[in-house]
């Protein structure tokens, strides 16, 4: 009887425990399905809020290419109405003359009263009746971009050829010639080229080829003009030049002590000294002997010049800014007096890269073979009669 009663107990005592164990289970379930429902809650709140930010961002996307858009618009619109100011701006620049490019105090003028009497004694000797001058550049072609940002490049000047000369950078000992204008266009670097190996370097930047000559400038302790024949590769010729304490002949082209520049009159050297430090000197030269025919000193000024070219006796010398802007020709001089700065016209260059380290004239073509920081330009130029003026 006692054995039973104990069984009765201990199934009582289990049977509240299982119970109490089951309530504990049920007690943490419910805790678990609240925190679920919580987090289910939180959830469809966030995906509501981040739809909505979603949105918001879509409208304020939309919004601002639109305005975008419009500010694309405008842009054009300024960027048409400046073109269109430069074109007005360039005409008027072609219409209105300039003040002269010259210094005048008392001094200057005594030195060109003496210059004026000295050329009345010897007359120079024209050897042609060519008689243009420029009137404006007609059209500008940029052919490429080879080479470093300064050098120069030209044609044979005495004859209709096809070759292309290259001289890269200020001080070098090697030509590159292409043997057309195509060749030199579609090569890649100077892939396209014959080398041709000078037996000094040259020095600057105002060398010519003329009549398959090539004409550089060399600077060991005197400045020298060297003529090498391309046809029996050797030096035919070289001359000191008779002049005296050179100086740079342009103050934003340092490298170029003196330019050569061949015209329809022939071969001239573009210098400058320390005599006469402020200004250019210009010297028609014999292009068989090297030989110095006559001798001017002018009155444009080295400051600000970057480049200078002839044509038919006439030296027209490019202005530009330290800081590159736009090219001027802002200052001539004529041997024979027939033009003066006064009555040339004040041409201004198409915009470009940067500044020109040379600027070569081909008389049988009548353009200017132009070096603008790397790029190799040609010059169209509308011509007029100098008597016309």
């Amino acid at each position: 009887m006692k054995g039973l009663v104990v069984l009765v107990t201990l199934a009582c005592f289990a049977s509240a425990q299982h119970q109490a164990l089951i309530d504990y289970l049920e007690r943490r379930l419910l805790a678990i399905e609240d925190r679920i429902s919580l987090w289910h809650e939180q959830t469809t709140r966030y995906a509501s809020e981040l739809r909505e930010l979603k949105q918001q961002m879509v409208s304020q996307l939309e919004s601002l290419d639109k305005e975008k858009e419009a500010l694309r618009l405008n842009l054009d619109s300024v960027g048409t109405r400046v073109d269109r100011v430069e074109r007005e701006l360039d005409y008027l620049e072609t219409q209105n003359g300039a003040q002269p490019c010259v210094d005048v105090d008392d001094k200057l003028i005594e030195q060109q009263v003496t210059l004026v009497k000295e050329k009345q004694k010897t007359k120079y000797l024209k050897l042609t009746d060519c008689s243009d001058m420029i009137s404006n550049i007609k059209a500008m072609k940029i052919l490429k971009r080879v080479g470093g940002p300064k050098g120069m490049w030209t044609k044979d000047t005495s004859k209709a050829s096809g070759k292309v000369y290259i001289f890269n950078g200020t001080a070098e000992d090697t030509i590159y010639e292409f043997a057309t204008v195509q060749d030199f266009t579609r090569s890649t670097g100077m892939s396209l080229s014959t080398n041709l190996k000078l037996p000094s370097a040259w020095k600057g930047t105002g060398h010519v080829v003329h009549n398959n000559h090539v004409y550089y400038i060399s600077q060991a302790e005197e400045i020298s003009v060297v003529k090498y024949d391309m046809g029996t590769n050797s030096v035919t010729d070289s001359a000191v030049f008779p002049v005296q304490d050179h100086v740079p002949v342009y103050s934003l082209t340092p490298e170029t002590l003196m330019d050569l520049a061949v015209d329809e009159e022939g071969l001239w050297a573009i210098y400058a000294t320390k005599q006469n430090e402020r200004h250019i000197s210009l010297a028609k030269m014999d292009a068989k002997s090297l030989d110095i025919e006559q001798m001017w000193d002018t009155n444009c000024p080295r400051e600000n010049a970057e480049a200078a070219f002839v044509i038919c006796g006439t030296l027209y010398v490019v202005y530009n800014t330290k800081q590159p802007g736009r090219s001027r020709l802002q200052c001539v001089f004529d041997v024979n007096d027939m033009v003066t700065n006064e009555d040339a016209p004040l041409v201004y260059f198409p915009k470009r890269y940067g500044s020109h380290s040379s600027l070569k004239y081909n008389p049988q073509e009548q353009l200017l073979y132009a070096w603008d920081d790397g790029y190799q330009i040609l010059y169209k130029l509308l011509m007029k009669k100098k008597l016309e003026i």
